[in-house]
């Protein structure tokens, strides 16, 4: 098993910036993939960014530039940090695990709220 603890979750004002941390705990092989997703009201949950073991990252259109994915290996933690924070970002960032144990296994957290006003 293994738990997923977001924070840095806040109000920000439009241009503003905010750091998420997402630790991770359980049992966290070598090969994995961690990632931030988000879900606004009324919305599907969609994909942020993500990060893969060996450092390599993806993101969506709607954030590249702005936000930047990072992992801190030793610490088991994954970071976004986001700048130039729009108010159409709000919404519940989750942060999530895709762990190789034979086959892919899929983790998530809590969610962390983040709210941009404008």
């Amino acid at each position: 098993q293994v738990q997923l603890v977001e924070s840095g979750g806040g109000l920000v004002q439009a241009g503003g910036s905010l750091r998420l941390s997402c630790v991770a705990s359980g049992s966290i092989f070598s090969r994995n993939s961690m990632g931030w997703y988000r879900q606004a009201p009324g919305k599907q949950r969609e994909l942020v960014a993500t990060i893969t073991s060996g450092g390599n990252t993806n993101y969506a259109d709607s954030v590249r530039g702005r936000f930047t994915i990072s992992r801190d290996n030793a610490k088991n933690t994954v970071y976004l940090q986001m700048n130039s924070l729009k108010p159409e970002d709000t919404a519940v960032y989750y942060c999530n695990a895709k762990i190789l144990a034979g086959s892919w296994y899929s983790y998530w957290g809590q969610g962390t709220h983040v709210t941009v006003s404008s």
